[in-house]
């Protein structure tokens, strides 16, 4: 009886040892407080929306989600994550919102022996000959959605372009990504710290240089005051297009200042494909509030882990590897897939701001224009 009973007592702590060792470990790290908030509340909400749709497993495997603040502090970011990553290894890290943080966990998580998941930042650095097999971008190259408004901006006929984006290196892959297929002629581009709210000096730059029309990539509370503060300005004869400005992270406090401007976009909450559907409906429901892309990735962040620990049959981290790259997924994007350097290739359009009939703001595709677009420098990968 005894014997037994020792016996059974062993087993059970071996099956508790082995689902605590079989548990998918996810750190997210986001922004989740400061102006820059909103972005990263998207990414947490979309990811745990997914987690909680697949009943709190993923790949059949119970998760264990750890939500991380950065709070857009590269340095403290780097003590977090190595702070998780030694304490109790994580399997997956997903995210940061910005490029400065990402390039700063990268090493940690990696060199831990994690796989670092980007569902927002996307850096040209890790696209080319920086590229690692450790590292998956479910959004794009930084370049590419600030492209589509270089390619709109030429097709357009608009001879002359003035260009504002934040002083860092996602700010200059925006610059370069809208340079890159815009055939007019720049006649400025203005630099800003992340932190500034008021942009009166740029407005007065835009009116002095009467350009044909005005590019800007201004996330989070950038783009709110940027907006408001572009309407109050009287500029409205002068076309803007954007990247990350005019988004449903933004949207809510911009208000009616915001409609009709112009957006480049991989997807939008009006998305006409079923997984995308399901995905916005749901999401309102839970959280209140419209989707924006750092929702939707996230989202696909997860669905993309929860389809590689299926494949794999566990987290043995060689084995995640094919799994990841074969993307077996439904995207809320409809055509995705891995390019050879772990960035997407994917669909790009130009949307609009609008005013739903229930009151709510959201960008609307207008017109696609890149289609199964891969980045300019995954020739340069040779994965290591």
């Amino acid at each position: 009886m005894l014997k037994n009973l020792l016996g059974g007592l062993a087993l059970a702590a071996l099956a508790m040892g082995t689902a605590r060792a079989e548990a998918v470990k996810v750190a997210v790290i986001s922004t989740l407080s400061g102006p820059q908030a909103t972005l990263g509340e998207q990414i947490r909400d979309g990811f745990q929306l997914a987690v909680d749709q697949l009943g709190g497993k993923l790949g059949g495997l119970p998760a264990e989600i750890t939500v991380v603040d950065d709070e857009l502090k590269p340095d403290l970011a780097v003590t977090k994550i190595r702070g998780l990553m030694e304490a109790n290894k994580q399997d997956f890290v997903v995210g940061p919102v910005f490029s400065v943080v990402k390039a700063a966990i990268f090493k940690p998580v990696t060199s831990a022996g994690g796989y670092l998941i980007s569902p927002n930042a996307g850096l040209s650095t890790f696209a080319g000959k920086g590229c690692s097999k450790d590292l998956f971008v479910t959004s794009y190259q930084n370049d590419q959605p600030h492209s589509v408004s270089g390619q709109f901006a030429t097709d357009q006929g608009y001879k002359r372009a003035f260009l504002i984006a934040p002083n860092y290196q996602a700010g200059r892959d925006a610059l370069n990504g809208f340079k890159s297929r815009y055939k007019g002629e720049v006649v400025a581009e203005d630099y800003v710290p992340l932190n500034q709210m008021d942009m009166q000096s740029e407005l007065a730059k835009i009116a002095a240089a009467k350009p044909d029309v005005v590019f800007v990539f201004l996330p989070g509370g950038l783009g709110i005051n940027f907006v408001k503060q572009y309407r109050q300005a009287g500029l409205n004869d002068i076309p803007v297009l954007s990247t990350f400005t005019v988004d449903e992270s933004t949207l809510p406090a911009q208000g009616d200042a915001a409609i009709g401007f112009y957006s480049g976009t991989n997807w939008a909450p009006d998305m006409d494909n079923a997984t995308s559907k399901k995905f916005v409906a749901a999401f309102e429901k839970k959280y209140g509030y419209v989707p924006g892309t750092y929702a939707a990735q996230a989202f696909d962040t997860a669905m993309l882990i929860d389809s590689a620990v299926r494949a794999a049959g566990g987290t043995d981290h060689a084995k995640l590897l094919p799994a990841l790259e074969k993307a077996d997924f439904a995207s809320v994007r409809g055509n995705f897939k891995f390019g050879k350097n772990h960035y997407p290739i994917q669909d790009f359009y130009l949307a609009q701001v609008a005013k739903r009939g229930d009151g709510k703001l959201q960008t609307e595709i207008r017109q696609k224009v890149l289609t199964a677009d891969v980045d300019t420098y995954a020739a340069e990968c040779v994965m290591k």
